[in-house]
């Protein structure tokens, strides 16, 4: 009679749970109102007027507090009884398991045959937009989680590593007449070298004081940059970009083009097809160089960085060099992102590196899962796709987001993919749960 109790659901408290969504609804309506219960328009006389919207108002209110109340009369009864666990089937586990990887590999592949089959001549934005965007930006999630998720050293100014190689490419293109693929490299190198000269100032420093030198040193690049006229333009920007060619033949309209030499019609589709293949051959090297710069010693020392810097140093672990190589690595995975945001839009401008750039990185990394590569990607996906699907709604994505953001910490605060898979194993690799760890142990 006992075990029965004990699986029977739990009763809900329904005075409890109007009291609750009353008191959401309140809440919601006095974050709301000035957000969405008032606006502000220009009218035919060019004078500001306050207009409201005490519908859209309402329904928002209302929407949240009958969630609420839907969460404490259904969902949290049936998670306090246990009835919401759902496992796949043993063989379609292992059929998920064993075809994942190889069904994920030939989607990115095919990804932009199938948006020029779907959508056409439309099929630019899909490439663009959900294609090379969400890669680069995947570059810098890997490059920022290097700092942040595999060493612990909190950075909000990776943005100045991406400007710099942008502006590598951009500067040194245009003045030396060099091309992408010699520049490539340059912007790597030399964002690197910066990443090892922003090291040496915060060798000593750790947690907040370690994230406003590094967000100072973000804007202090960002002044250089608008500034510094005679040499990067300041807000005018630099254009005339060079763009990758193919053993040296350009994807233009001439008569030398691609399209010419291979007997096609001219199409921009071609140049973005051919980025979008050298960002996704750049993202599958650098998962590689991760992954085994993580079973090295060095990756080893940057994971034994994060959990305790005092126990590095009895272990005889160089720290200077560890945090200098977290920085050098990190930053040049950065200027190599920022290379290719440069040979995408052909043109550049102190605008694009704000520090809005820095924290949306780093969500993506802390969203995804501090250390994950899986998780980066996922993130990358989910925050960069869902910005550009919601660009039509500039009212409300933010708010959205926000939203979904808040929903996400609350269900998974470790990550997308909170669990440590570690790198050294005597027989078989086994991942950590996150509810066996601490955050910020183990």
């Amino acid at each position: 009679m006992a075990e029965a109790a004990a699986q029977s659901p739990a009763r809900p408290d329904l005075a409890r749970a109007w009291r609750d969504a009353a008191f959401a609804g309140l809440l919601t309506f006095g974050l709301f109102l000035p957000l969405i219960g008032f606006d502000t328009v220009q009218n035919i006389r060019n004078e500001l007027v306050l207009e409201t919207r005490w519908p859209l108002l309402l329904a928002m209110v209302a929407l949240v507090a009958g969630l609420r109340f839907l969460h404490s009369v259904v969902i949290a009864p049936a998670l306090a009884s246990r009835r919401w666990r759902f496992s796949l089937p043993a063989p379609l586990k292992a059929a998920v398991v064993r075809f994942a990887k190889p069904a994920t590999f030939a989607f990115v592949i095919v990804y932009p045959v199938l948006a020029v089959l779907l959508f056409g001549s439309g099929a630019s934005k899909w490439i663009d937009n959900f294609g090379i965007q969400i890669l680069i930006y995947v570059l810098l999630g890997w490059g920022l989680n290097i700092v942040v998720g595999l060493a612990g050293l909190l950075d909000l100014g990776y943005v100045a590593f991406y400007a710099i190689g942008a502006y590598t490419v951009a500067l040194l293109g245009k003045s030396f007449d060099l091309s992408f693929w010699m520049l490539l490299p340059l912007a790597g190198i030399l964002a690197a070298f910066w990443g090892v000269l922003l090291g040496f100032p915060v060798l000593r420093l750790r947690g907040d004081y370690l994230a406003v030198v590094t967000l100072a040193f973000g804007e202090i690049i960002r002044m250089v940059l608008i500034n510094w006229v005679p040499v990067t333009n300041g807000y005018a920007g630099v254009s005339g970009i060079p763009r990758p060619t193919l053993f040296g033949i350009a994807f233009n309209a001439s008569p030398d083009g691609f399209a010419a030499r291979v007997g096609l019609e001219f199409s921009p589709l071609h140049r973005l097809l051919y980025l979008y293949y050298i960002v996704l051959a750049a993202v599958f090297i650098t998962a590689v160089v991760i992954a085994r710069l993580r079973k090295l010693p060095i990756g080893r020392a940057w994971e034994a960085l994060r959990e305790d810097e005092v126990a590095c140093r009895a272990l005889g672990i160089n720290t200077t060099t560890t945090k200098l190589t977290a920085f050098a690595v990190g930053a040049m995975f950065g200027g190599f992102a920022g290379a290719f945001f440069a040979t995408r839009q052909g043109f550049i401008s102190p605008e694009s590196f704000t520090f809005q750039e820095s924290a949306l990185v780093l969500a993506i990394v802390v969203l995804g899962g501090m250390g994950s590569q899986l998780g980066v990607v996922l993130a990358a996906i989910a925050m960069i796709g869902g910005f550009e699907l919601f660009r039509g709604l500039d009212q409300y994505r933010m708010l959205v987001f926000g939203f979904a953001m808040v929903l996400l910490m609350i269900w998974r605060p470790r990550g997308l993919i909170g669990h440590r898979a570690p790198t050294v194993y005597l027989e078989r690799s086994q991942a950590i749960s996150s509810d066996l760890v601490k955050e910020g142990h183990g």
